[in-house]
């Protein structure tokens, strides 16, 4: 893009004092010697989307809670940001571990069919498919996406997202195709990778089989945190997450979000024994459809986004502004592809906010960071300071400023 402003005693002082030569004519410059007329263009922002629903048999009316908001949440991923958004979705569900009575002997064993496994994507009339993920540029996205978060209820009662959710992005379900039975190709290099939970229980998940801790069916006893410090922690769990990488060795952008059981009112998990005519269960405090208190979920929560945005409560009423605020998180990355762009020293970054003002940022000002382009991987871009991107921003454009 051309502009009148001589950038180099603006952009570049050092590089002029420092010697006669121009920054141009340096060793190893990547500077153009005249302004470009095409601009760097940004890349579709990429989201593998990950929802890990609970089908335990009390999850019916929250599955269908889910399905029926479901429209909102698609138009706040396609229209947040200010940048083209390019997503697929793929659901598992919460069942890993399953109990088996023999001869009044009881053992656990793997869910063959879920345990990680991408679930089968229905036709938007229902009928079976072989797909295993749903791609944001299907005319039937919507329809096919409100089937397939109904899962059903005849899922194991030993609820195990965190563990169901690492095994669908590792080895060896990562490097074995869909056809031969695993997940491979769901995730994209240079994607970034969104994991929804949607949940009324507790997590009970552990790396270990048999799973040290067994959930019974007595109702009145909340066998997860009794045992919790014999499960996987979440710690563990969080950095398994945040440590993964594409094909090419690039770092994966990994967000997370919790439908769960935590409170209506704080968002916090509490212990709480409800006595009833019905029986006694376990739930979380302030939560009455809860069946325990989500205190690994919080945690896990918490490992993403320190102020808790990424969390809301299982007992609510309608799913619509929940699914709507983790949109608005999945739509926003604090960092961005881009192509054509000779030299990061010549970027700047426009961010239109909402209302029509427009900020300016560069790498000089010291409020974007640049990672080079690698084998078959765009350069990128990073934002902070001021400059970090907001849900409302309306447009993102990246331009270069002329050094002739």
């Amino acid at each position: 893009m051309k502009s009148r402003t001589r950038a180099p005693l603006l952009l570049l002082p050092a590089l002029w004092v420092a010697s006669c030569t121009s920054p141009v004519d340096e060793a190893g410059s990547t500077l153009p010697g005249k302004c470009q007329s095409e601009s760097p263009v940004v890349a579709p922002q990429k989201t593998d989307i990950l929802f890990v629903i609970d089908n335990s048999g009390s999850m019916a009316e929250e599955q269908a809670g889910i399905a029926t908001e479901l429209p909102a949440f698609i138009q706040g991923l396609r229209e947040g940001g200010g940048v083209t958004q390019d997503f697929r979705v793929g659901v598992i569900t919460t069942s890993v571990y399953r109990r088996v009575f023999t001869q009044n002997r009881e053992f656990y064993s793997e869910y063959p069919r879920e345990s990680g496994l991408l679930q089968p994507v229905p036709r938007a009339n229902g009928s079976a498919s072989e797909d295993r993920f749903v791609e944001s540029s299907d005319p039937d996205l919507l329809e096919r996406f409100r089937l397939l978060v109904k899962q059903g209820t005849s899922g194991s009662g030993q609820e195990s997202p965190f563990e169901a959710a690492r095994l669908a992005v590792s080895e060896p379900l990562t490097t074995t195709s869909i056809a031969e039975g695993g997940n491979g190709g769901f995730l994209r290099d240079g994607a970034r990778l969104l994991v929804v939970v949607v949940t009324d229980e507790e997590d009970c998940s552990s790396t270990a089989r048999p799973p040290p801790v067994i959930v019974t069916d007595d109702t009145s006893v909340d066998n997860c945190h009794k045992g919790a410090a014999l499960l996987t922690s979440v710690e563990e769990y969080a950095e398994a997450f945040k440590s993964l990488r594409d094909s090419k060795g690039g770092r994966r952008e990994v967000l997370w979000a919790t439908v769960g059981p935590v409170a209506l009112s704080d968002k916090r998990a509490e212990f709480f024994l409800d006595e009833s005519p019905q029986g006694t269960y376990v739930r979380n405090a302030d939560c009455p459809t809860s069946y325990g208190p989500g205190f690994r979920h919080r945690a896990m929560s918490e490992k993403f986004d320190s102020a808790l945005d990424n969390l809301d409560s299982i007992c609510r009423e309608s799913y619509r502004d929940t699914l709507l605020h983790i949109a608005e998180l999945a739509a926003v990355a604090q960092s961005l592809d881009v192509v054509n762009l000779p030299d990061p020293r010549l970027a700047q970054v426009e961010i239109t906010r909402a209302g029509g003002t427009v900020e300016r940022c560069s790498v000089a000002a010291g409020d974007l960071s640049y990672e080079p382009s690698g084998e078959d991987r765009p350069a990128r871009i990073y934002f902070g300071g001021s400059c970090l991107r907001r849900a409302d921003d309306q447009k993102v454009e990246v331009k270069v400023i002329c050094a002739g």
